[in-house]
């Protein structure tokens, strides 16, 4: 079976990215919070290409979130799926500047 890792990059990227998630959670039954919520078989016949099930029962993206500021990442966590995200799936970093 194949396994897919998602990598979205920039404010775009994450946008779009989110809104990715969104789409395929509903096609797969996944709630907002990363449960189950589906009502046929088929939804999670090919589930684990997408998702790894945690051991708490819930489904977690296989994806990583990347951009160079914070402010992207907070308005992806306070989205409608930002729970469905890992935290340390989150990589960030304010631009470093040397003043000397």
């Amino acid at each position: 079976m194949r396994e897919i890792v998602h990598i979205q990059a920039g404010q775009c990227g994450n946008q779009i990215g989110t809104k990715f998630w969104e789409v395929i959670s509903d096609e797969h039954g996944i709630d907002p919070a990363g449960g189950y919520a589906g009502d046929s078989a088929l939804q999670l016949e090919r589930i684990s290409v997408y998702y790894n099930e945690s051991s708490s029962q819930t489904y977690v993206p296989r994806a990583i979130l990347v951009d160079l500021e914070p402010g992207t990442m907070d308005s992806v966590r306070s989205g409608p799926f930002g729970q469905l995200f890992r935290p340390d799936n989150f990589i960030f970093e304010f631009p470093i500047y040397d003043n000397t």
